[in-house]
């Protein structure tokens, strides 16, 4: 009711209070007076006007805020909701043009976006070649990305196989069998071991696009990782490399991290394995943290390199790791999601997934020195979406709790009837 001109902030406060509790009629209102009165919406306003109009009949008006936002780049959240307010009006050729456009722009999609899509399709009946291609593609996206879908969307998943006219999909919920076969209908899932020429392939990539990629040197000398190369090649193939601040860390009492990597690496040891620890220099100052009685036990009884106390451990990791061979495996809680950034393609960096769940230990449990540390097992099959033409097997999320660097143990199984 007020004449006066009215802050841009107060205005976007009133509107995100506008947007939550879905009073579009009021959103239309604040629209028409920052549009006359400001000469540019930031993106915060575009955001949330996008999310507004996409529920309304007025959707397409949120395609031409889109198209403006593009001076700066549009979240995956403002595409998905144009993309599901295209799909809601039946216009799902504006709906997969934003979504491959949002793909080409290096996003990654969110899984309401792709829940929207396979809905969608099965409300039309549409059996389209080119759309059901489009849709597989989604699931080969989750493979490539190592994705796991949400309980939510793989149920929209199985509802859009089973209603593909003339296909005869069946859709059951199920788990996979110790020696990796689903327990339904019993084929064999993917083995977690990386092929010699896959773990060549893999090892050179690695080599080159992160050890010796311009980025790593951000973490390190040149003339410390030559050190490290020789080090290396000094010693025998190491069965273990353990990250040793990050194993450290797994206690959160900060005066027990000598004494928890300790723990861990007796372990290894009273399992008869090569091991090296990789830690910081500042770990051999004999603190409260870090006792010199455990740190010297630690060097008896393992292979040990200190880094800079600047120094990343990552690169060094994945270099011992990989240079000792198919066999050698990594006990850490780290995700190395750059790393996976810093490889060029596809294909190395499924494999770069595949190589890290099938070798990263992760430590479970409570350790204490003198007890047994035990590590999650790690299944002889690749929890990963999976076809072989006339069957998909999809691991999916049924927890929201689930540890970053542990794997879904839940399956969808989708057989084909001939």
């Amino acid at each position: 009711m007020e004449t006066g001109v009215l802050s841009y902030r107060l205005l976007l406060h009133y509107l995100t209070l506008c947007v939550k509790g879905d009073h579009d009629d009021e959103v239309f209102d604040v629209y028409d007076i920052m549009r006359g009165s400001f000469p540019s919406l930031d993106t915060g306003a575009s955001s949330l006007f996008i999310k507004s109009f996409s529920r309304t009949p007025r959707w397409r008006e949120a395609l031409s805020l889109l198209q403006e936002l593009k001076v700066f780049t549009p979240s995956p959240r403002n595409y998905g909701d144009v993309i599901a307010a295209a799909i809601e009006h039946g216009d799902t050729i504006t709906a997969w043009a934003l979504y491959d456009e949002l793909l080409e722009k290096g996003l990654s999609p969110h899984q309401e976006t792709w829940k929207a899509l396979f809905e969608g399709s099965r409300k039309i009946n549409c059996s389209d070649v080119k759309e059901v291609e489009k849709l597989l593609g989604i699931l080969l996206y989750m493979r490539n990305n190592q994705i796991y879908p949400q309980h939510n969307l793989v149920t929209s998943i199985k509802t859009w196989f089973e209603s593909l006219t003339g296909q005869k999909w069946t859709g059951s919920w199920t788990t996979a069998a110790l020696q990796g076969r689903c327990r339904c209908c019993g084929s064999e899932l993917e083995s977690i071991r990386l092929t010699t020429e896959e773990y060549q392939q893999l090892k050179d990539r690695v080599m080159t696009d992160v050890i010796q990629g311009q980025d790593v040197f951000n973490k390190t000398t040149p003339e410390e990782l030559e050190r490290f190369k020789a080090f290396v090649k000094r010693k025998p193939a190491f069965d273990v490399i353990v990250d040793g601040l990050n194993v450290a860390n797994i206690n959160k009492d900060r005066s027990k991290q000598s004494e928890t990597l300790l723990a861990v690496v007796s372990e290894l040891e009273h399992q008869g394995l090569t091991v090296l620890v990789l830690g910081r220099k500042h770990m051999l100052c004999p603190s409260r943290s870090w006792e010199r009685h455990n740190m010297n036990l630690i060097q008896q009884k393992a292979y040990c390199f200190f880094t800079e106390n600047i120094s990343e451990d990552d690169p060094f990791l994945l270099y011992a790791t990989l240079h000792s061979g198919n066999h050698c495996q990594f006990v850490s809680r780290d995700l190395m999601r750059d790393h996976k950034a810093c490889l060029v393609d596809d294909a190395t960096r499924r494999l770069f997934f595949k190589w890290q769940r099938g070798h990263q230990l992760v430590v479970t449990g409570y350790v204490a020195l003198g007890r047994r540390v035990r590590f999650q097992n790690i299944p002889s099959y690749d929890t990963i979406v999976q076809t072989s033409g006339d069957s998909w097997h999809i691991p999916y999320d049924d927890t929201q709790d689930r540890s970053t660097y542990e794997v879904p143990q839940k399956w969808l199984c989708l057989t084909k009837k001939h």
